[in-house]
């Protein structure tokens, strides 16, 4: 048996600090985000495997093929990792996700659906600041996240972006309204570039994501409004952000004319 992704998993997990609280805070947007997802994925999976009443914090190998096991010396660390951290929620997903690396190297069971990773946004939730508790919402440490229902979540738009960088640039604080730059050539999908509004504690401040692959402050939306800039802007989602600020920052600049400084 092939032991490396699980091991892989198991190293992820000894690298979480669990009490991180400051960590938790600082991410708080893209946490969130990613627990949307993970949350969407799950009920994608328990949905295909007849496992609603098991939704959301659930082993989902069990349900694919019972048979499956950690190896032996794997478990044993894995116990150590997990040791003091709580609550049964997030061992039973850590538990799960090393679990899930074990079925993906040999299901016997047959090949997996086309469905995504269940594990990994919630991998990826932990590395940014530990795990949460779930009472009424589910509590994060920095935001909270209404849990929804099986339906809800299956209905829900998928978050694909999942790499550091782009993750990063989600985390701020204040409201944040994203805006994609636009015009007949560049539309939507594929804009000039995106800037943000972000209101925090009653002050403003408009930001573009530049070539420099920072958030640098714009004058773009200010100017707009009094009439003296040609390009024209459309109100995106924070899914539609992501995925424009992971576009840049996996490979070469997008080519056109954006830097979103004015």
């Amino acid at each position: 048996m092939n032991v490396e992704p699980s091991r892989s998993v198991l190293r992820r997990l000894r690298a979480v600090d669990w009490s991180d609280e400051g960590s938790a805070w600082r991410h708080e947007n893209s946490r969130a985000r990613l627990m949307r997802e993970y949350l969407r994925r799950a009920a994608l999976w328990a949905d295909h495997c007849g496992a609603e009443r098991s939704w959301p914090f659930l082993d989902l190998a069990e349900h694919v093929d019972a048979a499956v096991r950690i190896p032996v010396g794997i478990a044993a660390e894995l116990d150590e990792v997990l040791r003091g951290v709580g609550p049964s929620s997030v061992r039973t997903t850590c538990r799960a996700a090393v679990r899930w690396a074990v079925l993906r190297t040999g299901n016997a069971a047959g090949p997996l659906p086309d469905l995504p990773d269940p594990y990994e946004p919630l991998l990826a939730l932990y590395e940014r600041g530990g795990g949460f508790f779930v009472e009424e919402f589910i509590d994060l440490g920095g935001a909270m996240v209404r849990l929804g229902t099986v339906e809800s979540n299956l209905a829900a738009r998928p978050f694909l972006t999942l790499a550091p960088a782009a993750l990063d640039a989600l985390d701020a604080e204040g409201e944040i309204t994203y805006y994609a730059k636009i015009d007949e050539n560049r539309p939507r999908s594929s804009p000039r570039g995106i800037v943000r509004r972000r209101v925090d504690d009653g002050r403003t401040y408009d930001e573009a994501f530049t070539r420099n692959l920072r958030w640098e402050p714009t004058e773009y939306l200010r100017l707009y409004a009094l009439g003296h800039n040609d390009i024209d802007h459309v109100e995106i989602t924070e899914i539609e952000a992501a995925a424009f600020i992971e576009s840049l920052t996996a490979g070469p600049p997008i080519p056109g004319p954006w830097n979103g400084t004015r």
